[in-house]
């Protein structure tokens, strides 16, 4: 005779466990997550803030955007980039920023920072107008602002109704640093603003963060934010080739005459 032995049941341990599993690890995975969200942060993508009208319209008050860290580890810093920058031990900050009143709010700044949800206290957002070597004039005789002696078309992302620039200027910019201004003229502290400062207003370009590529919020205004045509203009390079090649030809001019010299030696023996 078969006997078959009846099911019992035992009480459900295992949704229990599978609870008190999340709460134990749930402290591991917050800090997994800042780190990871440090790591990039620092080295690859970071979220940035929008704290004042400098950059309108092309960039508006409460806008998020990406910066790329990395991009300019692979080419150098092109006119009309739109760049973040430190401006820390230089330029004062456009806007004014209440200090964190106890480590805990700092935290919390910290990680509202890193997501682009605050605004960095010493950052900046600019765009690219001069390179190491340009030479950049306000105004030529039809208000333009001039870049090798080539006049910039900036109807495109110029702020409506402002003059490319209403202070006159002229510069050369020095090797390792920037010209850069907003693209609202007539409110931004750019550049022109700080021409007493070391550098004739310039930025060095070792405190440029990264290249702001792209609006992420408000989604309704999500989109890239390309080099705008008139920094194409193949005249702009004249001068920085000339600049860019003159060790590489100072190098071929001195090494032809040893050349010659020690051909010269080698035939006489």
């Amino acid at each position: 005779m078969h006997v078959v032995a009846e099911d019992t049941k035992t009480p459900d341990k295992g949704g229990k466990d599978k609870k008190g599993s999340f709460w134990r690890e749930l402290p591991v995975l917050i800090v997994v997550a800042l780190a990871l969200a440090l790591i990039i942060k620092t080295f690859v993508i970071q979220a940035f803030y929008i704290p004042s009208e400098s950059m309108e319209n092309t960039l508006l008050t409460n806008d998020r955007v990406l910066v790329n860290k990395l991009v300019y580890h692979t080419r150098d810093i092109e006119r009309g980039d739109i760049v973040v920058f430190s401006g820390v031990d230089s330029w004062d900050p456009e806007v004014q920023f209440a200090e964190p009143s106890n480590p805990v709010s700092a935290a919390f700044r910290w990680v509202g920072n890193a997501l682009g949800l605050v605004p960095g206290e010493k950052d900046y957002i600019k765009r690219v107008i001069g390179v190491p070597g340009d030479k950049v004039k306000c105004c030529d005789a039809k208000g333009r602002v001039t870049v090798n002696g080539v006049p910039l078309d900036e109807e495109g992302y110029l702020y409506p109704g402002d003059v490319p620039s209403q202070r006159f200027f002229d510069i050369t910019v020095p090797q390792g640093r920037l010209w850069v201004m907003g693209d609202h003229r007539s409110v931004s502290l750019d550049s022109r603003a700080h021409s007493g400062d070391p550098g004739g207003g310039t930025i060095p370009i070792d405190q440029v963060v990264g290249r702001a590529f792209v609006i992420v919020w408000p989604f309704s205004r999500a989109t890239t934010l390309p080099i705008p045509d008139t920094f194409g203009q193949s005249a702009l390079n004249a001068a920085g080739a000339v600049g860019g090649s003159a060790p590489l030809i100072g190098g071929f001019a001195g090494a032809v005459p040893i050349m010659l010299v020690r051909r010269r030696l080698l035939a006489r023996r």
